[in-house]
Formats: structure tokens, sequence, C-alpha cells
């Protein structure tokens, strides 16, 4: 069984660790927050073997579990001799910078039985000093809004914007918007195949349907049209720091022009840098 990768995630409260859960769930890492440092080894067991998982993990811990600093070296020590890769990393900030986030976010601090907020702050900086001093690397987010302390996380581990998810959704008109959907396309302009009879069992998932919504003069200055927009927006939504994003298209019934689009718009979009999903919403209720 292949060793998984092991990226602990600690450090002060406020200081942008769900931040960084997300980046790692996004790049396709198995994230755990707040885990009891005690389950660690057994979760690296489970997810490996029990749940057939190959995905690496990350696991933000940190003092709402306030026992885990009795047994911290002992069960890094474990998951180092059991073999798995490890990085510690330990995000900080500012005094005056976490006072303001818990201001803004209203927030209770962990140890909010402290006297007041700065005492809480003072306390855990204290309490968490020696998981500090050993970790991999340390992260000050001072300064940094998300997407920032997001971009500065990708350039520490030399790695490039992932991959943008993008699903694309047939859907019929009829049944309503997809309530998901971050852009929208109608194509009910189209010339409709239900009203011709050799082309209404079809979808759009057959060669000869498909052939014939593309075959048409308005349908091609479409697609041309749509796809001159997504190769400029695409990047945008990407370097943004967007990581999922649904593309619907839409047509009376959902089974005909719209998975016929759908379907070419996966040929074309799918790359390296994009990652391309159908879905065809309301197919089957029209045949």
């Amino acid at each position: 069984m292949k060793k998984k990768s092991v990226y602990i995630l600690t450090g002060l409260s406020g200081s942008g660790k769900s931040t960084a859960a997300r980046v790692f769930e996004d790049r396709g890492y198995f994230v755990v927050d707040n885990l009891p440092l005690t389950l660690l080894p057994q979760c690296l067991e489970l997810t490996g073997k029990e749940l057939n998982d190959d995905h690496d993990l990350a696991v933000v811990i940190d003092v709402r579990n306030r026992d885990f600093l009795d047994q911290y070296e002992t069960i890094i020590q474990q998951v180092t001799d059991a073999g798995h890769p490890l990085k510690i990393l330990f995000f900080e900030a500012s005094d005056e910078i976490l006072l303001r986030r818990y201001s803004e976010t209203r927030r209770c601090h962990p140890l909010a039985d402290a006297e007041n907020l700065s005492a809480a702050i003072e306390q855990e900086r204290q309490l968490l000093q020696p998981v500090r001093c050993g970790a991999t690397q340390v992260i000050n987010s001072s300064g940094f809004n998300p997407h920032q302390l997001k971009n500065l996380l990708l350039e520490i581990f030399g790695d490039e914007s992932p991959p943008l998810m993008l699903q694309l959704e047939s859907f019929g008109y009829r049944y309503g918007l997809p309530p998901d959907a971050d852009l929208v396309f109608d194509v009910r302009f189209l010339p409709n195949p239900y009203y011709i009879s050799e082309l209404r069992a079809l979808s759009g998932l057959d060669s000869q349907l498909r052939q014939y919504v593309l075959d048409q003069d308005d349908c091609r200055k479409f697609v041309q049209h749509l796809d001159n927009m997504l190769a400029f927006l695409l990047p945008c939504y990407r370097n943004e720091g967007k990581s999922y994003l649904t593309l619907a298209i839409g047509c009376t019934g959902g089974r005909h022009r719209s998975v016929s689009l759908v379907e070419e718009f996966a040929q074309r979009l799918a790359s390296d840098v994009v990652r391309v999903r159908v879905h065809h919403r309301d197919i089957e209720k029209n045949q």
C-alpha cells in the first residue's frame, strides 16, 4: 500500500488554517478539520485500507482539542515511523491582525475562558510554541486576504494553480433553471428536432441528432461566439482562484439541443487546466 503524504495544518486560531484546508482540498487531498491527534494513525490506516482511499491527507489540528499537546511528539513519531512523508505547517499572524479578524467575524476564540481576547491569543501563542519550533514551515498570514494566502501557499509548494473543475449541464426550461449554475445559456432559438419525426426519439447523445443541431448556421455562429467568450472567461476565473464553475445550457425539454451543445463543448474545453464533467439533468424526462 502506498504511504500517504501527510500535512498537519496547525497554528493560531484565525491565522488562515481554514483557507489552507480549502487549498489542499482543491488539490485532491483528503482533508479532516479538528481531528483529535490521537486518531491520526488510525485515520491513515482506515482511509488506506478500509476505505481504499489513495488520496494524501491534510489534517487541521489546534487548541480546539485541548489535550493534543500532551501526545503531540509521540503521535508525530508514530506517523513518521510508519513511513508516511510528513510536513507540519504552522500558521500565525500578528496580534493586531488576529484581533481585527475576530472582531470582523464575531467568532469565539477557543480559549475564550481567558480574561479577554488579547489574553487568549497570548495564551495560545505560549501553548503552541513547541509545535511552532518543530514545524516544517511557519507561515505568517498578516496582511494577506484569503486569495493572497492561497497564492502564497501555491508559491511555497512550487505548484501552479489547480485545474478549474467545469461542470457542463444540459437542462430543460420546462423543469426550471439549475439552481447552482454560474453561467446559463438559452438555445431555444435553434430549430427544435422534436418536430422532426425521425429525430424525435433520439437525444443529443446520438451522433445523427447532434450533427443536425450543429449543422445549423445559427448554431455554428453560437458555438463560435461562446467558444471565444469562454476562451477569455475561464482563465480569468481560474486566475481569480475559482475552483469550480457550472455552465448550464438549456432548451425546451433538455434532451436534444442542449445535450448536443454540452457534448460539443465538453470536447472543446477539456484540457490540462480545465477538467470537464458532464451532467444531462433532464435527458430522461422526455422519452
